[in-house]
């Protein structure tokens, strides 16, 4: 299976689509000047475990580093995730880090 992931900044959220297009999942944000708010990850039951929750986490943190943000992780998932890739930890605020 493969999945394509995009911004759609109208609908403040990134998408995982399957190759038929079907979305997958979406992560939501909110965007304040510089700063980026990743609030919400939702995978589709049918999707789970096939890497749909981390090709949206490194698409939406490659994103915020390409355009120089500072991520705030308020998702459990995105927390966790960002737990185990510390290449994007110069770009995350550390004082709201999720507590473990």
């Amino acid at each position: 299976m493969t999945i394509t992931v995009g911004d759609a900044p109208e609908r403040e959220r990134f998408e995982a689509r399957d190759e038929s297009g079907e979305l997958a999942g979406v992560l939501t944000y909110q965007v304040s000047g510089n700063i980026v708010v990743y609030t919400h990850t939702e995978v589709d039951p049918r999707f789970e475990r096939q890497g749909v929750g981390s090709a949206l986490a490194r698409a939406a943190m490659d994103d915020a580093r390409g355009r120089n943000r500072t991520v705030v992780p308020m998702c459990p998932f995105l927390g966790e995730w960002l737990d185990e890739h510390k290449e994007y930890d110069k770009i995350v605020a550390r004082s709201t880090r999720r507590v473990k």
